[in-house]
């Protein structure tokens, strides 16, 4: 674990050539998992929820409490959810085809977000789907679900803003690892047939807010 902001970009530069922003990745992956940290203070919940690709029903769960390990630092998120994370997923008896994180990957300020960390440390194709722009330029998609426009950041394709309900704000999709923009952006649709967000962020979420109420 970094010590420093400084130490944490060095790192974030030593992996950063380790990624596969290549592809294709899974279409329709048979199994998909949503992770997500709910906080409190310095307090944190983990949560990895399996879902099944087709019929989306959750088929494991997995918590881990804890403690921060590292400062709150935009671009930096990663060293503070990975530590538990990485612990979850350990846990898991289901490897999942597809790990959907709630954030960002290459649309990140050093193109390396949590989705590419996260999938540079374990291996597994990582797609990052954002509630809210960090960085980038865009414009607004056309209000169809399935529409989509690209985000660019210092001229090059970070990520799509993807439409996945009528009418209802979009979301920020970006490739972590071991996938392709079109592959994630189809899968992020996919899993979202009736919300805004994805099925496997909506269970975290739930999961890891639970977990972290019941843990006081």
């Amino acid at each position: 674990m970094p010590r420093t902001p400084a130490e944490a970009e060095a790192i974030q530069d030593e992996l950063r050539p380790l990624l596969d922003l290549t592809g294709p990745g899974p279409l329709r992956p048979a199994t998909v998992a949503g992770v997500d940290v709910a906080y409190d203070g310095d307090r944190l919940a983990a949560a990895v929820a399996v879902l099944d690709g087709a019929t989306l029903e959750v088929l494991e769960e997995v918590t881990v409490t804890g403690r921060t390990a590292f400062e709150y630092v935009p671009g930096l998120l990663a060293f503070r959810e990975l530590p538990a994370l990485l612990d979850a997923l350990e846990r898991l008896t289901v490897v999942p085809e597809l790990v959907v994180c709630d954030g960002y990957g290459l649309a990140h300020p050093r193109r390396f977000g949590l989705a590419c960390h996260l999938g540079v440390l374990t291996g597994l194709p990582a797609i990052g789907v954002g509630k809210t722009a960090f960085v980038g330029a865009y414009r607004d998609p056309a209000p169809e679900r399935g529409s989509w426009t690209e985000l660019t950041l210092d001229g090059e394709v970070v990520g799509r803003v993807l439409r996945t309900r009528d009418g209802v704000k979009p979301v920020f999709v970006s490739v972590g690892h071991r996938t392709d923009l079109e592959t994630a952006c189809r899968n992020v649709l996919d899993l979202t047939p009736a919300y805004r967000l994805p099925e496997t962020t909506r269970v975290a979420d739930r999961l890891s807010r639970a977990t972290l109420a019941g843990d006081r």
